[in-house]
């Protein structure tokens, strides 16, 4: 083996004829190419720090300025305004971390920012004077106006990019965006009769908003344009104009605010979606950039080829060493590593062999030595994250015992009190706590299954699956809007009847959740080949294809839980519940448009009917209380 030289000496010998030309090329593409690429890069970090969050704490503000501009006519909704209230601080709370990264592109946006944060120091104050009675309807409309502008402002500011095309299209969808603006501003003016002042300043809002939108829809393209079109010249958009128009005139139409949350809601989906496709616009202008920098590349080629020769020996060599060290890495990063990985999960304990790369170059044997520091660490790491994935486990496990213990006492005692009350309204008082309970129940028996461990609820003999049923939905808020249809009197296997309770209860939350109040959910079972089946049909708006893939993807193949998805705990339970017992769930479109839950109970876990008797019917709460 020869001597050992470091990598540098190679490298200089290697690349010192083409290094000074290489150098004049690069610096040429780097001049070229860099100031466009930051400003591409940070267009797409500022749309998410900056615009996005302020598109979220308008929506935020505008809700806020109309419900308080309710408080004024109705007491009644201080409620409402509470909630909200809490909705918008943490729009601003988000809107304030995200945009504390970004505020220091530039001086003009940090003096953008600034003024955005002056603005939302006024939000308790502005607040503190409706409380108190001492901010009319317009002093209060004007208030949240002043909060608002300045996040406009921010939009305008940020939109500015070298691009013109990009530029132009987002200053007009700010346009759009503000023109929505002056609609919810109109909504907050026009809850009722109007004085001759809110009058006239409706009568500005609406010319001006329907000037903006004139003037804006020429400038779109054709493909951001059309979804704009479709809306203004909707039914519901030309109702509402109609009523402007009424308002103008000095009369009061009924439902006026009805008629506008349509096309606010509207305007509002269109803006996001043309906004995001105007945001990935700038990835084509990225990839010309990448290819005018692999042309004036390629003229470089001619500068190398004088060098090959001489650095062809040389380079053979070490292209051998470097070789030989990314067969190890990629032995370690697609092999080793998920091997070892794999193996935490299951709880087995591992040994990782040090990298070992035979070289003459110092440089590659300490790339090598760091290549093996840096899979032992990966290693630390995992066992870390696997002991860290256990510790959450045990903190569901441990929390949600204590909850169970606590609402078992709960229930006993409410069951109690039910039997020694007689006041019907006090009954039903406790009725409704013994189903919030119940709730309460499912939940902290969800933070044990995504332990891993089991609930502890079970039955000792089948039950029928009617009741079942009748069970999932007792577990559910808004109970009253199930209906479970007849289905077969065959039973369900008494040991799987907590858990699939649980599953079904899952399902039907979401089938309320996601479809309007006034639309019923149904439930009903029948028998199939392989087993039984339990449908959950809601009547919302559905889902797309490409959604309803991916939750399918993940309930037939339960993901490991993620502590950052907690938005997804129900998509989690069912997943590990179906998976325990093989049973499987599928997600399909609705002929009512909603979707509809489909649930394959193996038979497997199925018993026959039993023989006929004669009973009375047990109340819905009452099926879920066998534990």
């Amino acid at each position: 083996m020869g001597r050992s030289r470091t990598i540098r000496m190679k490298i200089i010998g290697l690349l010192l004829v083409p290094l000074s030309s290489m150098v004049v090329l690069w610096g040429v593409i780097t001049a070229v190419t860099a100031g466009e690429s930051l400003e591409l890069r940070e267009y797409k970090t500022l749309w998410t720090n900056l615009r996005v969050p302020a598109y979220k704490l308008i929506n935020e503000i505008q809700d806020e300025r109309l419900i308080s501009a309710k408080l004024q006519r109705d007491s009644a909704e201080k409620s409402a305004v509470i909630t909200q209230r809490k909705r918008t601080n943490t729009a601003v709370a988000t809107f304030r971390r995200l945009s504390s990264d970004s505020r220091d592109r530039s001086d003009g946006i940090r003096t953008q920012v600034d003024a955005v944060y002056t603005q939302l120091d006024r939000l308790e104050s502005i607040r503190g004077e409706i409380d108190t009675g001492l901010a009319d309807r317009l002093h209060t409309y004007e208030a949240y106006n002043a909060v608002v502008d300045p996040l406009f402002g921010l939009h305008r500011r940020v939109a500015i990019i070298d691009d013109i095309p990009i530029y132009e299209q987002s200053r007009v969808l700010i346009d759009i965006a503000y023109a929505r603006e002056l609609l919810t501003r109109e909504q907050a003016i026009a809850l009722g009769p109007t004085t001759v002042a809110e009058r006239r300043q409706f009568t500005q809002l609406v010319g001006n908003r329907r000037f903006l939108i004139d003037q804006a829809l020429d400038e779109l393209d054709p493909s951001l344009r059309e979804p704009h079109i479709g809306l203004i010249t909707s039914p519901a958009y030309q109702r509402m104009r109609m009523m402007e128009d009424q308002i103008i005139a000095g009369r009061t139409p009924r439902d006026y605010l009805a008629a506008t949350e349509g096309p606010v809601k509207g305007f509002l989906d269109v803006q996001m979606r043309a906004s995001m496709i105007l945001n990935g616009r700038a990835d084509p202008v990225a990839d010309q950039v990448l290819s005018r920098a692999f042309l004036l590349a390629g003229t470089a080629l001619a500068l190398v080829v004088v060098s090959i020769a001489f650095s062809l020996r040389m380079g053979n060599r070490l292209s051998k060493e470097l070789g030989a060290l990314r067969l190890a890495a990629l032995e370690v990063a697609q092999e080793r590593l998920p091997h070892v990985v794999a193996k935490l999960r299951k709880g087995e304990t591992v040994e990782m062999p040090e990298l070992s790369v035979a070289s003459t170059t110092v440089e590659i044997d300490d790339v090598g030595q760091a290549f093996s520091t840096v899979q032992q660490t990966a290693v630390e790491a995992a066992v870390g994250q696997a002991q860290l994935s256990e510790g959450v486990g045990h903190v569901f496990r441990n929390l949600a015992r204590r909850s169970q213990t606590l609402l078992h006492r709960q229930r006993i005692q409410l069951e109690d009190m039910q039997h020694r009350a007689t006041d019907p309204e006090a009954l039903d008082d406790l009725f409704r706590l013994d189903h919030l309970t119940t709730r309460m129940r499912r939940h902290a028996e969800g933070l044990i299954i995504l332990s891993g461990a089991t609930p502890g609820r079970g039955w000792s003999k089948p039950v029928p699956l009617l009741d079942v049923a009748r069970g999932a939905s007792a577990e559910v808020e808004d109970y009253q809007r199930v209906t479970v249809e007849p289905m077969p009197g065959h039973r369900l296997a008494g040991p799987v009847v907590g858990d699939v309770i649980h599953l079904i209860a899952e399902l039907i939350e979401n089938a309320t959740v996601y479809s309007p109040a006034h639309t019923p959910v149904i439930v009903r079972g029948e028998v199939a080949a392989r087993g039984f089946i339990v449908e959950v049909e809601d009547r919302g708006l559905g889902m797309s294809a490409e959604e309803l893939a991916d939750l399918n993807e993940r309930l037939a193949s339960p993901p490991e839980f993620d502590l950052a998805d907690s938005d997804r705990l129900g998509l989690f339970v069912v997943s590990r519940l179906a998976a325990r017992h093989d049973i499987r769930v599928t997600l399909r479109g609705s002929p009512y448009g909603g979707t509809t839950a489909i649930v394959l109970i193996p038979e497997e876990h199925v018993a026959e009917p039993e023989a006929a008797v004669t009973k009375e019917p047990a109340r819905p709460m009452r099926v879920v209380r066998s534990d």
